[in-house]
């Protein structure tokens, strides 16, 4: 029978951990009237008068001898003189199934999930085709992946950023507390060692990386501006190298 091919949705977790999902799907089944024969109960396929039940006919074509399928049968050595009033003789009739797909742990966007013998089913008993199901992963509030590293972007504030501080961490399997070293810069990344998702086909599972996001005030009082303009009246090259490296090599390449 025909291989049949259908999407399915599925969230981040269920990528991360696996699931049991069911898909629907239209399809050729066998025909139960006929049990897949294609001939009216009671009655049997007969052998092909043209082809004796072979199911391939030969002719000569000069010094060859030319075999091609049976054009009265079309290559199954049988006929059908009474068909099956349900199947018209095809030994199939179509149906919507409800079919289990389990998700294993680790899968990615645009992986195929073979299902052998789900497909359409053969003609006149013949077998099954089976059906490719596309895994397609929805967005996640939190979340990105690359490959089977988790990727999570946190913000801070700047005093946080300064000063240091623990917060809070989404991961997969709840929140976590992660310690943030005074001085981080901003798109620093820390990793969280085996937070990921699991590798298919393999043993272990990824990391977490969690990039933290510098945030800027964008509305100040009157009396933050004063409090940051005296933090910064007393910025010196230590407090601040990269900013005074770069302007100091800035002075000397245009002299």
């Amino acid at each position: 029978g025909n291989d049949l091919r259908t999407s399915i949705d599925i969230t981040f977790e269920e990528a991360a951990f696996g699931a049991e999902k069911v898909v629907n799907v239209s399809k050729a089944v066998r025909c139960e009237t006929c049990e897949g024969s294609g001939a009216k109960p009671g009655t049997q396929p007969q052998p092909c008068s043209e082809c004796g039940g072979r199911g391939e006919v030969s002719y000569q074509q000069g010094f060859f001898a030319i075999t091609r399928p049976c054009p009265r049968c079309n290559g199954s050595g049988q006929v059908i003189t009474s068909p099956c009033s349900a199947c018209g003789g095809s030994g199939q009739t179509r149906k919507r199934s409800q079919i289990a797909v389990k998700i294993p742990p680790g899968v990615d966007t645009g992986q195929r999930l073979k299902l052998a013998g789900e497909g359409e089913a053969g003609e006149r008993g013949g077998p099954s085709g089976d059906l490719y199901v596309v895994i397609n992963i929805l967005p996640h509030e939190f979340f990105t992946r690359d490959e089977f590293d988790v990727i999570c972007e946190v913000p801070i504030t700047f005093v946080q950023a300064v000063l240091g501080a623990e917060i809070d961490v989404p991961t997969l399997e709840g929140k976590v507390k992660m310690k943030i070293p005074g001085g981080t810069q901003s798109h620093k990344i820390f990793r969280l060692k085996s937070k990921g998702l699991a590798k298919l086909g393999s043993y272990g599972r990824g990391d977490q990386l969690v990039r933290v996001i510098v945030e800027v005030p964008t509305k100040v009082s009157s009396e933050q501006k004063d409090v940051l303009k005296q933090f910064e009246a007393m910025n010196t090259k230590a407090s601040n190298p990269m900013h005074h490296n770069f302007f100091e090599k800035l002075k000397n390449f245009f002299g």
